[in-house]
């Protein structure tokens, strides 16, 4: 389960963005939303232990990710976070095969496996030779969807899944870190702007700004 406490985070002396509590259940799925620069992804980066907030407290369980040293938090993220970058950050010389293995860290016989496995629930197991500049922008969010969940962690964490993809494609971006994180357990948080996505998640919470300071609330959708 994951808990926030009291978050906040400071930009010099005139901005300050506060989060609202709340709770994530192992198993949960999460929208975060609200206008660029409210502060959607810097709130991700907490959860994954890239940012250490101002103030506030964040726990996984009863670890307590906040307190963590800069180590401590790497070991973390290895362990317990999968995280879909806005841009991918694939590496372009490499198979998509290559880059999920470059995510498990070692060339293992049993990574391998599981390389394969993780990029055929994604839908590409047909594609694995292929490198980035060979694949569709769609088929690039696969591979970079696939590489975070291969390790099995326990949060799965999307940044603007749609933002390079036509309404056509969207939904089907959307159903696919949803469908995947459901068949490994974990929980879900999806940071977007769109309200397309808004739409297909039955828990939401919007952060807004005002002024010099940005404020959040916390929304639960029926």
């Amino acid at each position: 389960m994951l808990q926030t406490q009291g978050i906040q985070h400071r930009y010099g002396s005139e901005v300050t963005l506060e989060y609202p509590d709340f709770t994530l259940e192992a198993g949960g799925q999460l929208v975060v939303t609200g206008p660029s620069g409210s502060g959607k992804t810097t709130l991700l980066h907490f959860v994954a232990g890239l940012l250490r907030p101002s103030a506030g407290t964040i726990k996984l369980d009863s670890l307590e990710i906040t307190a963590l040293g800069e180590s401590q938090r790497d070991s973390y993220r290895s362990k317990n976070i999968g995280y879909v970058f806005q841009d991918f950050h694939l590496m372009e010389g490499y198979s998509a095969l290559e880059n999920v293995l470059l995510g498990l860290g070692l060339a293992s016989r049993q990574n391998k496996m599981r390389a394969l496995e993780v990029l055929s629930l994604v839908g590409l197991g047909k594609r694995t030779g292929h490198t980035p500049r060979q694949l569709s922008t769609g088929e690039r969010q696969r591979v970079a969807l696939a590489r975070a969940v291969a390790h099995r962690p326990k949060i799965l964490l999307a940044d603007e899944p749609t933002a390079h993809l036509d309404r056509r494609r969207a939904t089907e971006a959307l159903e696919l870190p949803k469908t995947t994180a459901s068949s490994i357990g974990a929980s879900l948080m999806v940071v977007t702007h769109d309200e397309r996505v808004m739409d297909v998640f039955a828990r939401r919470l919007e952060v807004g700004s005002s002024g010099l300071e940005a404020l959040a609330r916390a929304e639960v959708l029926a």
